[in-house]
């Protein structure tokens, strides 16, 4: 049996979903095929959802600050309903602690981003229950120095009022199906591709687990933690510079110091120091991940539906603990309490927003942690992308650009190249 699509998107996360309502309002009639039985359903769903702009590059800040302003003005952006109501951005502000390059609020100004520099003084009145201290370098609870009290306070403390984060990661990916559905979109879930079908050089659509052929000019890679699966199925990563493998993950709930209300006064905050980053969470609790110091084991995952998805002892220890020295008086749990899914990292921590070396297929992966914020800028920047390469246009030599609606800057796609070299200016870490 076989059928036709216009553009096939393998992949129904916040990326893949952003790209089919893109796409669709261009008119292009799109078919997201997932293994998973929702949108979001995936590693979106326990994405962290923060809405940060310091990056370590101009590209990276660019595009978050552009992306805020359609956060900001969610319901606007889809202009359609939802049955089970929008996502939310709550504004708390982000507060960037020691963070390692003196060029960011340089970096900030010139992307547009308002900030403010906090004294010590001004970090004691806003959030009365963080240590003052520099705790780096980062250590894991059993370093023998890692309970020595601290010589040094925190010498950079920068604050953007317009930070904050999703409440609902996968509602928001839920937003954007019934808009892009509105367009004429499709959704397919519970649906595995086996097969990327090809004649030589151009891509002819896709073989379903069921045997099912689905023909399509156009297909695009928005597989998340899955994206070297899918590349490999291809045969496209021999002609990439810049690849993609799955890293595991794990973020901890724990509850908020005695008589502060983290959740109706807390910040979303990038701790440099511990290699932390926090952010309220409902139910008066603190959601902390790790910004992945060099101390911590890297566990690299060769097949994305085969990892241990429990959290384990000693990464809560290293999470928890260090925030526990930013926060001095918080409660530690008995024993763990969180989630563990995987990130899509590139080889420099970079995405890929990139057409192939296969016709018609289409790279949206290596997000590496830090792309969700992103996402309705991705979708714009992927349809602007796809539209300009199947009318003719040659992008590995000349890069598309994409002129942001509400800050004016101009996006260069040659950034997130496939052939690009390893940007030695990135954080290689979630920070981006």
């Amino acid at each position: 049996m076989t059928r036709k699509a216009e553009v096939i998107i393998i992949g129904a996360g916040i990326i893949g979903a952003a790209i089919a309502l893109e796409l669709a309002r261009n008119g292009y009639k799109t078919l997201n095929i997932d293994k998973l039985p929702a949108a979001g359903y995936g590693s979106t769903s326990n994405s962290s959802a923060c809405v940060r702009f310091h990056y370590s590059t101009w590209d990276g800040s660019a595009i978050a600050f552009e992306s805020y302003h359609y956060w900001k003005r969610w319901e606007d952006y889809l202009d359609v309903g939802d049955e089970r109501g929008f996502a939310r951005y709550v504004e708390t502000g982000c507060l960037v602690l020691d963070y390692p390059s003196i060029k960011l609020p340089i970096l900030l100004a010139d992307v547009g981003v308002d900030f403010e520099y906090w004294d010590i003084e001004t970090l004691r009145k806003n959030i009365p229950i963080y240590s003052e201290f520099d705790f780096s370098p980062t250590k894991r609870p059993d370093d023998d120095r890692f309970f020595d009290p601290p010589e040094r306070k925190l010498s950079r403390v920068l604050f953007t009022p317009s930070g904050g984060y999703l409440n609902d990661p996968q509602l928001a990916t839920h937003n954007l199906q019934r808009a892009a559905e509105e367009k004429g979109s499709k959704f397919l879930f519970n649906t595995e591709v086996v097969e990327i079908r090809r004649k030589e050089l151009q891509v002819l659509g896709v073989t379903l687990k069921n045997g099912e052929r689905i023909d399509a000019p156009v297909v695009v890679n928005a597989a998340g933690p899955h994206s070297s699966v899918v590349n490999r199925m291809a045969g496209v990563e021999q002609g990439m510079n810049i690849k993609t493998r799955a890293l595991r993950q794990e973020v901890h709930n724990v509850p908020s110091p005695v008589g502060f209300d983290f959740e109706k006064n807390g910040l979303v905050t990038s701790d440099f120091t511990t290699a932390t980053y926090h952010r309220p969470e409902v139910g008066n609790t603190i959601l902390v991940g790790s910004q992945d110091p060099e101390c911590d084991p890297r566990i690299w995952v060769e097949h994305p539906d085969n990892f241990n998805r429990q959290t384990t002892t000693a990464q809560w220890k290293a999470q928890v603990y260090r925030l526990a020295q930013r926060i001095p008086n918080l409660p530690i749990p008995n024993k763990p309490s969180g989630i563990v899914d995987l990130y899509d990292v590139s080889d420099d921590w970079i995405p890929i927003y990139d057409r192939s070396d296969l016709e018609g297929f289409y790279l949206a992966i290596g997000t590496s942690g830090n792309q969700f914020k992103n996402a309705p800028v991705v979708g714009k920047l992927m349809a602007e992308l796809i539209h300009a390469c199947e009318n003719g246009h040659d992008h590995d030599t000349d890069a598309v650009k994409i002129a942001c609606r509400h800050t004016g800057h101009v996006l260069n796609l040659g950034f997130y190249s496939r052939l690009r070299e390893i940007r030695s200016e990135s954080s290689f870490s979630v920070t981006g």
